[in-house]
């Protein structure tokens, strides 16, 4: 049970397509019982979004307290014709293990799972503790997991001191890469209203394309930064525009556009949200602006815990792994409102692909990484 491989064949045997748990919380938690650990499921629900159940794992009560992080949900298959190997087989072939959330991120959660085991039936846990925090949704609507059970851990004295996420950060090759922060995501909704009208009577109406597109040359006239010490620049992506306007002799009464900013730590959503009103406020039209934040910029600095997990790294894979930013959004985008965290795993090259999969001699290295973190961390080395 303490093989990270057997734990992720298990875990990918179970169909688990955000948010159904499809049996990987059950597997898993009887796994981490049968070493000791004290689990409890945390199920939220929400209005207008699905019910996701969650798994919390520890053993230990005192300090230092390290969480290893992750998500048991997947996304869809697709076409399961198209795949080499039946995406919830679990199958291993030439080295591989095949199936879906092999990489992102049933594979990290078992390796993680398996080295804190083995650190537990080595050492005894006599002092510290080792948690993990499961969710279920991170594939999703991001609502009813992470952010709840968080605001749980806290309400129960179980907030940990540090955290690692396994998530797939590796381009290449496993001790590529470790994540010590991601940009912040805003996307905003942009909508002009006007009159509707006959084109050969323009006096008569009101035409919100012009408005919109001035307001989106605006926006997109000059670069948002050049970047930060630790991060890219930011970039602002019109993604849609849309008027919806089936005839071409008529003046539509509406024009919306949807566009998404990737921003570095020289912003917060606040001052970008305020600045796109500001700007388009300069075009003189009537409009409307809807934002979502799906999460703020945050950097765990280098420092004791970074060079902690670096030597780990560079001790199991001879690479000095890179501390990046880069990349899209995870649950740490939560985590760093309680604690330190960081994100490192295995390679993520076939992540949400068809033949979504990872090689089994990476699982040992990952395993024999978090087990050097682990003895690093407690001081059992």
């Amino acid at each position: 049970m303490t093989d990270a491989l057997a734990i992720a064949q298990g875990l990918i045997r179970c169909p688990s397509v955000t948010p159904a748990e499809a049996g990987a919380l059950d597997y898993l938690q009887a796994t981490l019982e049968a070493a000791g650990f004290r689990c409890t499921r945390l199920p939220f629900s929400a209005e207008g979004t699905p019910d996701v159940d969650n798994l919390y794992a520890r053993i230990g009560t005192g300090g230092p307290h390290l969480c290893f992080a992750g998500h048991c949900d997947v996304v869809p298959p697709g076409d399961e014709a198209t795949w080499s190997v039946p995406p919830f087989a679990g199958e291993v072939r030439d080295g591989m293990l095949w199936g879906r959330g092999a990489a992102d991120m049933k594979g990290g959660i078992s390796c993680f799972a398996a080295a804190a085991i083995a650190h537990v039936e080595r050492t005894g846990m006599k002092a510290g503790s080792i948690s993990l925090m499961i969710t279920g949704d991170e594939e999703g609507p991001a609502v009813n997991g992470t952010v709840k059970m968080l605001r749980w851990l806290a309400e129960n004295g179980e907030v940990p001191d540090h955290c690692i996420v396994g998530e797939p950060t590796n381009p290449e090759a496993l001790g590529d890469m470790i994540k010590i922060g991601r940009r912040g995501s805003l996307t905003a909704t942009l909508t002009v209203r006007g009159t509707q009208g006959h084109v050969a009577y323009p006096h008569l109406a009101r035409n919100p394309i012009p408005p919109l597109v001035a307001m989106l040359a605006a926006l997109t006239a000059e670069p948002l930064d050049r970047g930060t010490e630790h991060f890219q620049p930011s970039n602002l992506e019109v993604t849609t525009v849309d008027v919806g306007n089936p005839a071409d002799n008529v003046i539509p009464a509406e024009a919306r556009a949807v566009f998404n900013i990737r921003f570095n730590n020289a912003h917060t959503a606040e001052s970008l949200m305020a600045w796109i009103r500001e700007t388009c406020a300069g075009a003189g039209a009537g409009h409307e602006l809807a934002f979502k934040v799906s999460g703020d910029c945050f950097l765990t600095g280098p420092g004791d815990f970074t060079a902690l997990v670096s030597a780990a790294v560079e001790a199991a894979t001879g690479r000095v792994p890179e501390l990046s930013t880069s990349g899209g959004t995870s649950d740490a985008r939560f985590i760093k409102d309680y604690c330190p965290v960081v994100e490192f795993g295995l390679v993520g090259q076939t992540m949400h692909k068809v033949d979504e999969r990872v090689a089994v001699a990476d699982m040992a290295r990952l395993t024999g990484i978090y087990a050097r973190i682990l003895d690093a961390y407690f001081g059992t080395g």
